[in-house]
């Protein structure tokens, strides 16, 4: 029997962090804090901005710092969206993606889904105001993505108010159970609105699902009564659960055997959230009292670290060379120290590869990297070589809930893959770029800088006042120029005739230096 997973919440003052361990492994890692939380699955009313008709588009104020993006296939007509808010329709999740009886043209159809080529001005001008949900949060100088159609996550079933689409989760492998869900589900179904029942939701009664139910249905009528009694846009309407109740709600599945948090208060509110939506699972809920912070008496602490190096070792000893950019993400393979048991170098490549395959599909999902990613596994010369790596690769990617589309091998050994990003990366989360740096990785060298000064003393030497050229830069390429550069200083006093004083300011940056006459 394959050991369980735990949930660790560490709650800090300020930030609240969520750890998944699954068969000793650090999983995941999710990340809160009171300043900046996730809008992801807020409702809005908010007010149309500008409106791109080249782009299909519009700009949105939801009250963020940047206006939200929705794209016309996300807009819901006025007039339709105020008859679902009248007959207090209910929301949805892609959480868990379902199937149904309907196919696409029929759901889109019945979603009230705009084409994507019906003009944008036809159904929202600039000053209007709308419902939206957030469905992807701000990412980098991007704004967030939003929604008309609304989706209200429970337990067990996701409230879709404008979809009339009934789904089950295809992680509900017995068909038997998928038929019993899709019969029990049929009879409590609102009259508006659709439902698709979540993975969590096997083997539950039907008053188990009807509570569900009516609780989503409540909270769209919470909405819709909230949003009639709002005059000025933007108001925020509905906030997604936080970061502790969203993990119960999501995460404590069959295969989590407990979660271990180490706030008292929060244990006692998140210990009520599980009593009342799942009551069998409450005493699977512990209050840490160790004397070390818990993610350091769990060892998440290091794994983080380690996870999060821009190298990352294997365990044969290659290693992979992960680099971020702004528009996708290159993962590099190479073998390091590891040269195979035998002679046979193609199976030495072949067997870092499958290494890498597994690595990277644990690393995409750990840094939650999302875009464009393009992985350089080493070179293989047999088809067949290609062939296993590339189905490695995809079933390692199984785990992942992210939704990922992976081009097959190259001659080259280049994998192009796409990763749904619906946040911003853990690294990106966690860090920002160095300052002195300015992002880049690299500084010029005080070589360099040296050089320049002597081509600016050229540049300024006619209009500086006096004899003396006084240079101020920082410490370290003053020695420079004392030491190294000292031939080249002595010879460019000669040539301008000038006296150069050399002053060292600790406070100037490496690159920085000024020139004054004297």
């Amino acid at each position: 029997m394959a050991s369980k997973s735990t949930i660790v919440v560490s709650v800090d003052v300020g930030e609240t962090r969520v750890a998944l361990i699954e068969n000793g492994i650090l999983s995941e890692i999710f990340v809160e804090r009171e300043r900046d939380r996730s809008p992801v699955g807020n409702i809005y009313l908010g007010k149309v901005t500008r409106v791109l008709p080249g782009m299909q588009a519009a700009f949105v104020d939801v009250g963020l710092d940047r206006a939200a993006f929705l794209h016309v296939e996300d807009v819901i007509p006025q007039e339709d969206f105020d008859k679902l808010l009248t007959n207090e329709d209910e929301g949805g999740d892609d959480e868990d993606k379902a199937d149904g009886k309907e196919n696409k043209e029929e759901r889109d159809r019945d979603a009230n889904r705009l084409s994507r080529k019906t003009p944008i001005r036809d159904v929202l001008k600039e000053g209007q105001t709308i419902v939206v949900q957030v469905s992807k949060g701000p990412i980098s100088t991007k704004g967030a993505r939003v929604t008309s159609h609304v989706s209200l996550p429970g337990r067990f079933v996701v409230y879709m108010p404008t979809v009339d689409h009934l789904g089950i989760s295809k992680r509900i492998g017995n068909d038997k159970e998928r038929k019993r869900l899709r019969e029990t589900v049929e009879q409590m179904k609102p009259s508006h609105g659709g439902l698709i029942v979540r993975t969590v939701a096997q083997g539950l009664t039907k008053g188990t699902l009807k509570a569900d139910i009516g609780y989503l249905v409540k909270t769209w009528e919470s909405v819709a009564e909230k949003q009639k009694t709002m005059k000025r846009a933007p108001q925020l309407l509905y906030a997604e659960l936080d970061i502790v109740l969203r993990t119960a709600r999501d995460l404590l599945t069959e295969d989590v055997a407990k979660i271990v948090i180490d706030d008292r208060d929060e244990y006692v509110r998140l210990r009520q959230f599980v009593e009342a939506f799942m009551p069998e699972r409450a005493n699977d809920v512990e209050l840490y009292d160790g004397s070390d912070p818990i993610f350091d008496e769990f060892g998440i602490e290091d794994e983080i670290a380690r996870s999060l190096s821009r190298k990352v070792p294997l365990p044969s000893g290659g290693y992979l060379i992960l680099d971020q950019a702004e528009a996708l993400t290159a993962i590099d393979v190479n073998t390091g120290r590891f040269t195979g048991k035998g002679k046979d170098v193609e199976e030495t490549i072949f067997q870092t590869n499958l290494e890498a395959a597994k690595e990277i599909s644990y690393q995409l999902r750990f840094r939650n990297i999302g875009g464009i990613i393009v992985l350089d596994f080493i070179d293989m010369e047999r088809s067949n070589h290609r062939e296993k790596v590339y189905k490695a690769l995809v079933n390692h990617l199984k785990t992942d809930k992210a939704k990922t589309t992976v081009v097959r091998i190259s001659d080259l050994g280049l994998v192009e893959m796409t990763r749904k990003r619906t946040r911003e990366s853990l690294g990106r989360t966690l860090y920002e770029p160095c300052f002195y740096c300015d992002g880049t990785g690299h500084l010029q060298s005080k070589a360099t800088i040296c050089h320049e000064i002597l081509r600016q003393i050229r540049r300024e030497k006619d209009t500086l006042p006096g004899f003396k050229v006084v240079v101020n830069a920082h410490p370290a390429v003053i020695d420079t120029l004392q030491r190294e550069e000292k031939d080249a200083l002595t010879k460019a006093s000669a040539r301008y005739a000038r006296q150069i004083v050399l002053t060292p300011r600790k406070d100037y940056h490496l690159e920085q230096f000024d020139l004054a006459g004297s």
